[in-house]
């Protein structure tokens, strides 16, 4: 049972002060999406024990994982779930990802929301978005808030 100091401390505080947040992808390919986002993207490996790994964007600092399943849990079911990417320039990633062999499953092109991009999926069926900025049209601008 907490003291009630504890407690008046934790009720004291506003709102949560959050040090960073990563998505976990349980999955049968560990491995694959490992050596996918090294080779492709540019990641680091920063753990890995077989079942779990760590990578990290250099550029960034964002960190994804990839976890097997452990004893009771499903592959997670990524339908729905896509990872948006922004790039210095999303012409230059689509030449180089797609004469990598990659297929996208959005066509490269610009956006009146202020982006130019395309998709592609990593080993998981994850959407990837690979974007640049650009300016948005009118009818968008209205939307950005300050």
């Amino acid at each position: 049972m907490k003291s009630d100091a504890l407690i008046g401390i934790i009720r004291g505080r506003e709102k949560m002060s959050v040090n960073a947040i990563s998505t976990c992808i349980t999955t049968e390919k560990v491995a694959e999406s490992r050596e996918f986002y090294v080779g492709h993207f540019n990641a680091e490996v920063t753990f890995d024990c077989g079942w779990y790994v760590n990578i990290r964007f250099a550029e960034c600092s964002a960190t994804l994982q990839f976890m097997a399943p452990r004893e009771g849990q499903s592959p997670c079911n990524p339908a729905g779930l896509m990872y948006n990417i922004s790039v210095p320039d999303v012409d230059e990633e689509y030449i180089r990802l797609t004469g990598e062999g990659l297929i996208p499953v959005m066509p490269l092109e610009d956006h009146p929301w202020g982006d130019r991009g395309f998709a592609v999926l990593d080993p998981n069926g994850v959407i990837l978005y690979l974007f640049s900025e650009r300016p948005a049209s009118d009818e968008f601008k209205k939307y950005f808030l300050p």
